[in-house]
């Protein structure tokens, strides 16, 4: 089913990126019907959040239509401190990989890693996410809960926002500003309530929920205003 589902999302994707349009939403709100074209229950997956489950103001970020170019797994490439990754999604996985041979990760005694870290940057959808679980696994057997970017750690589940939700929220402007059709979709949600497709653990952290990163993301570009800086992340590297 995921291979299937993971099929079906690229070619949605794909076909989204070249026919995408962008309606005129400060004006008079015009919404696609499709957005809520009832799916029926039988044959989905177990963790999608169907797109007529949305309540009064709200649009599920279905990935069986465009508004899935939104979703952390759509093939939307982006470049952040000059390396390009293929989907925030493989993004976010890479940083459970060792990033050099010095990396403890790499070192760690028994631990296979079945990726490098950049080729998990160049996956999207359900490949990114699977090498991302098998990274969990390393991860737990090292009692570690931590993943870096650019050399330095970061907390990868703090309650409260941090490093690695400023760096999420980062990488989400740049995939929004270097990707137009992705940037068309959002603003055509005018003032809609975004939410997931999937359903999420209670409580989740703030990184977890692109959903409202993009709300606040859409509600800057409605404004004229955008990220503080390059990429809004003022990071700098860790000394060799």
């Amino acid at each position: 089913m995921h291979r299937a589902m993971g099929s079906f999302l690229v070619l949605t994707m794909a076909s989204a990126l070249c026919s995408c349009r962008s309606p005129q939403f400060t004006q008079q709100p015009a919404y696609p019907a499709h957005w809520w074209t009832p799916v029926p229950k039988a044959g989905a997956p177990a963790w999608e959040i169907l797109p007529q489950e949305a309540k009064p103001g709200e649009v599920i970020l279905s990935k069986r239509n465009e508004l899935g170019l939104l979703s952390n797994f759509a093939p939307t490439p982006f470049v952040l401190h000059h390396r390009r990754y293929a989907s925030i999604e493989g993004f976010w996985q890479a940083m459970k990989y060792p990033e050099n041979p010095s990396d403890l990760r790499a070192d760690f005694p028994g631990l296979p890693w079945r990726y490098t870290r950049a080729e998990v940057e160049q996956m999207t959808g359900f490949e990114a996410k699977r090498a991302g679980d098998l990274a969990n696994t390393n991860m737990a057997a090292m009692r570690i809960n931590w993943v870096t970017f650019e050399g330095r750690k970061m907390e990868y589940r703090p309650a409260q926002p941090g490093d690695h939700y400023r760096l999420i929220v980062a990488a989400t402007w740049q995939k929004v500003l270097q990707n137009d059709p992705v940037r068309r979709v959002l603003l055509s949600t005018g003032n809609l309530v975004l939410k997931p497709d999937h359903y999420q653990e209670p409580n989740a952290p703030p990184a977890w929920r692109y959903y409202e990163i993009l709300m606040d993301i859409r509600l800057h570009l409605q404004k004229g205003s955008g990220p503080q800086g390059k990429d809004d992340f003022n990071w700098q590297p860790a000394a060799p």
